[in-house]
């Protein structure tokens, strides 16, 4: 097994750290059995690399040379410790306010498809580097002693992160765990590397395998890359040119080569990832509402023009959301944002269209809609017009400062007092609780305040109930509409 020490980067900087609970670890344990592997000594070497530090997340150790019953025991000594996994022992150890993972080094061998279907050999006197060869990537593929900080690399790992570069073991990675093929499009796109051609090319022949992964699986997969790529459009083409998306996702590829008018220099598949770069890192809803807001645009092409594009694309996009499993908030916020996207941006409306806008759209999502706007006029590919856009939005700002009444529960009056008028009436029998009439009347009260603020006093709307109910009363209009004369 090769192994080389943590060298210094460019700047003459190490970026690998000893930290407490490597310290803590350590003390329990027998020299040079400890080691840390996972994602934290890829980025501590990407650090080095990089001349910059990336803040380590989940620790996992592996422990070398000691017995399961023994390890329990030693790491006893510092906290608790459970014990868990059915095929392989993984021990869960919670000390000094946190828990980490320590397993005793495993190898795998793989008879079928999927990341189930693996025999597993665990035990002390598995060699650390057949641990290390089970996962997925070169620079995956390393570990570092611990305390010392000596990095075990045997694969050529670091070599790898020093050519941006994500490569494979073996051509048959992706077909023993076809969710690898979901981590490198992520991992390139996070970190700008590229794969090498044999990670290509096995991509390329185990692409209908992504089927056989579960929707939380390839959702998770997507999450990472939406919300931490700088520029995600570069996963969307691997899965793109890698065979993937046809499997996974097939409605994004009917965009590819629809043309746009005038407006847009990209074919619609082009727009939508211009319009996602154009988004920053961190929001997952925003982020999907890019790369899906012209997601009609195909379906609903009638020459230059896409009549109801977003009514279309929000109706694709609850079902592709829902397919992948988002959770329920995600999936609606964004059908929204995508529903929405066509908003008319006039500076000059009326103070009572401007208040409807803002209650369509909901104060908690026009900073939202309003970077969609931005991103997808960023992604049109040509220069911004004029400043519409920008003095549309200091309008509803303004407004929004001044805090109208957008919703029910804002109106000076409530259910209650609806509910009282229509006993007091003899519309109600006494105890009634209400039913959809009281909604109803609720909500025209809204209609008129929205109009005119000023009608949210308690005796207009108490006015506007009893016009309510006379219409209520009338057999004609049982619905109980009414109306009110503008002066």
């Amino acid at each position: 097994m090769a192994e080389i020490g943590a060298s210094p980067n460019k700047n003459g900087t190490v970026m690998y750290v000893l930290l407490p609970t490597d310290e803590r670890l350590a003390s329990v344990l027998p020299p040079g059995s400890l080691f840390a592997v996972g994602g934290r000594v890829r980025d501590e070497v990407r650090g080095e690399v990089e001349g910059t530090a990336i803040p380590v997340k989940d620790l996992d150790y592996v422990v070398t040379g000691v017995p399961l019953d023994e390890l329990q025991r030693r790491l006893a000594q510092i906290g608790r410790v459970d014990l868990v996994g059915a095929a392989f022992a993984v021990l869960k150890v919670t000390f000094d306010g946190q828990t980490v993972d320590v397993a005793l080094p495993r190898r795998e061998h793989s008879h079928g498809t999927g990341h189930r279907d693996f025999d597993v050999q665990s035990g002390p006197g598995v060699p650390l580097a057949d641990d290390l060869a089970r996962r997925d990537f070169r620079m995956n593929m390393m570990a570092r002693a611990l305390p010392g900080g000596l990095l075990v690399d045997p694969y050529g790992g670091a070599a790898d992160i020093a050519e941006r570069r994500i490569d494979i073991l073996t051509p048959q990675t992706f077909r023993e765990d076809p969710l690898r093929m979901l981590r490198a499009v992520q991992f390139a796109a996070r970190f700008a590397y590229r794969l090498s051609p044999a990670t290509g090319a096995a991509m390329k022949a185990a692409a209908a395998l992504v089927t056989t992964v579960s929707a939380e699986r390839v959702s998770d997969e997507l999450t990472k890359l939406l919300e931490r790529a700088p520029r995600p459009s570069a996963g969307l083409e691997l899965l793109r040119e890698s065979g993937l998306l046809a499997h996974l996702w097939p409605e994004l590829l009917e965009g590819v080569g629809v043309e746009q008018n005038e407006f847009h220099a990209y074919d619609v598949w082009r727009h939508n990832l211009a319009t996602l770069d154009a988004t920053a890192p961190g929001d997952l809803v925003l982020r999907l509402a890019a790369l899906l807001h012209d997601v009609g645009k195909p379906r609903t092409k009638e020459g230059p023009h896409f009549y109801k594009h977003e009514q279309v694309g929000a109706d694709m996009t609850r079902a592709m959301l829902a397919r992948f499993r988002f959770s329920t908030e995600v999936v609606e916020t964004t059908e929204h944002l995508v529903r929405q996207h066509m908003y008319a941006a006039d500076p000059l409306i009326k103070d009572a269209t401007l208040r409807r806008f803002i209650r369509r759209i909901g104060p908690r999502q026009l900073e939202r809609q309003f970077a969609l706007r931005h991103a997808d006029i960023a992604g049109s590919g040509l220069p911004k017009r004029d400043d519409s856009n920008e003095r549309f939005e200091a309008r509803v700002w303004e407004e929004v400062a001044r805090r109208p009444p957008l919703t029910v529960a804002s109106l000076s009056i409530g259910g209650a007092e609806v509910i009282a008028a229509m006993i007091e009436r003899g519309l109600a029998p006494a105890g009634f609780r209400g039913d959809v009439r009281v909604g109803a009347i609720l909500n025209q009260l809204l209609e008129q305040v929205v109009d005119d603020p000023q009608r949210n006093e308690r005796q207009t709307l108490l006015a506007l109930v009893e016009q309510a109910l006379d219409r209520l009363a009338a057999p004609s209009n049982p619905a109980g509409m009414f109306h009110v004369k503008h002066s």
